[in-house]
């Protein structure tokens, strides 16, 4: 029962929260003020009443992970952070969106505390969320056990209009639908305004049918402003297991502001100092001083700790019950957790392909390699955007994720790249599984935001993209990626890397299991590659170095020959053919420039010695780029043009990425 006492410190935490995000705002003169003031109310209720988590240890395990997806609107989760006790000072909502602050334009995951994940770009927080949910019952089906439910907590959002309207959002909102993730549940912010004006404009669609149609728990139309709805909806949703949930919460943008409440001149700029007088007056603030916590408010909202704390304990001393009934799977879960490795992991990837070996494409390799590792690496768990028997990702033995088995480990992601990409990396942001995607490199396109945050919040995702190239013959120039490489080359914090032959697939693929705060692009043939004679040549290990001498007819080369992937085989018999004409020749795979660009000075100096300035580059992709290796002076061969429909074989021939093309620029670098 709602008593007018309830009422109102209510209305005095709304206000506060609403009115430190304006604050915020205006003194930043910047911002978007209008989302924080329709959406305090939805937030206040979520993090008072239902919200499980515990300020003092923003990283505790078992704690509900909330998303805040609309980004714009970071004021509002501030402002909530403050008032509950993380660790965020007044001093920092005055910095908002200054440099060096820790109160960013759009919330940032590693940069503020409490922050699960980074937002701004629509549609990838509701995505992620998902991945996230995702974590959080593969988690509890793989460890929890009767009367010990260490793993069981909520994933909750507040998603926009905008969230919507993007592509990936409905993408992931079908394959949440399908899953059946109940402990799932989103609050729409529907406030009916876009940057351009009403979203009669653009967003006509029956939203609640849309929903109903995945399979999602719908509830609303409700007033998002008044407290005992959300708290009503909220509570009903949480009943709801079998299905995730969206309330569809109607607000009012700009909320309190006499002259811009539901306009569009409320979204993207400070409101101005007389509208903010203005405002505050409107809805009863009497406070003179900017960025006001009044003193019942914070001790209402700081019981935010008390509650956390006394969560965490409950949980703590169920754990240690549960560590005395099933040690074995505590240790494991905490190795998990923490990203800890079993011992010796990788000894068994060892003699994989030792001593003799027909030629076999990389994507096959890569596939052995992943097989060999599940049974070790027990937290492997990914799947392929339906490519999964021509990507060589399925996980034999091993069941399907889903509503029946959500401990299965391989996850059907339906022809849907880019929520396969944020929902990943939801599920690394969760913690406790390496998640692991799948798609031809040319689809790249179609998941590209996704794999552009996840290298700017440093996770680990692991990127599986096959069919690397014309080498993949017949489909034609619509699925044969030419700029794709540079172009995942260009983001940075992602480590990328093209495999030449199987053996160097398995050091590839030991990278990216030990990189536990980067995602790896992992690039992979079609066709069959020759595997390399590691006897007679350098050990496949190099890669971990991004660039290494293979093999070299002289330690003082005239010449150097840099290749990646299907393309060092090629520059490899080049290089033998130079050698007997008494050129001295080196040949450098160069398998990841970051890498190799994490090496010291000396030893990119040893393996690329700047005294040698005939170089050329040899790679099926655009050239634009390789001059960073080859030098102003030196020759890249590779394809700036579309490829076309015919056997690899011959397009390699037509495009002249053939050993003899490369013996020929030799030749003519050299002036012979």
């Amino acid at each position: 029962m709602c008593t007018l006492a309830n009422k109102n410190i209510d209305d005095l935490c709304i206000n506060t929260i609403r009115f430190l995000a304006v604050d915020a705002v205006q003194k930043a003169k910047s911002g978007h003020p209008g989302a924080p003031m329709g959406a305090a109310t939805m937030g206040y209720v979520l993090w008072d009443r239902f919200l499980k988590h515990n300020p003092s240890n923003p990283a505790w395990i078992d704690r509900d992970r909330f998303i805040l997806s609309a980004g714009h609107a970071s004021a509002l989760l501030y402002a909530l952070l403050h008032v509950t006790g993380y660790d965020l000072s007044l001093d920092d909502l005055k910095q908002f969106r200054q440099l060096d602050s820790i109160t960013a334009g759009h919330p940032e995951y590693r940069h503020t505390p409490g922050v699960e994940t980074t937002t701004g770009p629509l549609g990838q927080g509701f995505a992620n969320g998902i991945g996230m949910a995702m974590a959080e019952r593969w988690l509890a089906e793989t460890f929890n056990r009767p009367g010990y439910d260490i793993i069981d907590h909520y994933t909750y959002a507040i998603v926009s209009d905008g969230d919507l309207e993007e592509g990936v959002a409905s993408e992931a909102a079908s394959i949440a639908g399908h899953l059946k993730l109940g402990k799932l549940i989103y609050l729409y912010d529907d406030n009916n305004i876009s940057i351009e004006g009403s979203t009669d404009c653009t967003f006509t669609e029956d939203v609640a049918a849309r929903f109903k149609a995945y399979g999602w728990d719908v509830r609303g139309p409700i007033d998002g402003m008044n407290v005992t709805e959300v708290e009503k909806a909220i509570t009903e949703a949480k009943q709801e297991t079998s299905r995730p949930s969206i309330i569809i919460c109607k607000t009012i943008i700009g909320f309190g502001s006499p002259n811009k409440a539901g306009k569009c001149e409320a979204h993207g700029e400070p409101l101005g100092e007389e509208e903010v007088l203005l405002a505050k007056k409107y809805l009863g603030w009497n406070f003179t001083e900017t960025f006001t916590v009044p003193d019942e408010a914070f001790r209402h909202l700081s019981e935010a700790r008390t509650r956390g704390n006394a969560y965490e304990q409950e949980w703590a001393a169920l754990y240690e019950e549960y560590k005395v009934k099933h040690p074995e799977l505590a240790l494991k879960l905490e190795q998990t957790m923490h990203g800890i490795l079993p011992p010796e992991w990788d000894k068994i990837l060892d003699d994989l392909y030792s001593g003799e070996q027909k030629p076999i494409a990389t994507r096959s390799a890569s596939g052995t390699v992943m097989n060999a590792l599940a049974p070790i690496v027990s937290n492997l768990v990914g799947g392929s955007a339906d490519l999964a028997p021509s990507t060589k990702t399925l996980l034999k033995n091993y069941a399907d994720y889903g509503p029946n088995n959500f401990s299965g480990r391989n996850i059907r992601f339906g022809v849907r790249e880019h929520a396969m990409g944020s929902i990943a990396g939801g599920i690394a942001l969760h913690g406790g599984i390496i998640p692991y995607t799948a798609t031809f490199l040319v689809f790249y396109d179609y998941m590209r935001p996704s794999v552009r945050l996840a290298a700017l919040m440093g996770i680990q995702v692991i990127y599986i993209f096959t069919h690397d190239s014309i080498g993949l013959g017949e489909d034609g120039p619509t699925h044969q990626p030419v700029e794709h490489i540079m172009g995942l080359r260009m983001v940075p914090g992602l480590t990328v890397i093209r495999p030449s032959d199987a053996t160097e697939v398995v050091e590839a693929w030991k990278v990216a299991i030990e990189q536990h705060n980067m995602p790896t692009a992992l690039i992979f043939s079609r066709q069959n590659l020759p595997v390399l004679d590691r006897v007679a040549l350098t050990p496949a290990a190099g890669l971990r170095k991004g660039g290494y001498i293979l093999w070299e007819s002289s330690d003082t080369p005239d010449i150097i020959l840099i290749a990646t992937g299907s393309e060092v085989h090629i520059a490899l018999e080049a290089g033998r053919v130079l050698a007997n004409r008494n050129i001295a020749c080196r040949v450098v795979p160069m398998p990841s420039w970051e890498l190799f660009e994490h090496q010291s000075v000396d030893y990119r100096e040893s393996i690329l010695p700047s005294n040698v300035s005939a170089r050329i580059s040899v790679e099926a992709g655009i050239t634009l780029g390789w001059q960073k290796y080859t030098g102003t002076s030196g020759r890249s061969i590779g394809i700036d043009t579309f490829g076309a429909s015919a056997p690899g074989s011959q397009l390699y021939e037509r495009y002249g990425i053939t050993s003899d093309n490369v013996i020929e620029t030799a030749l003519k670098l050299l002036g012979q």
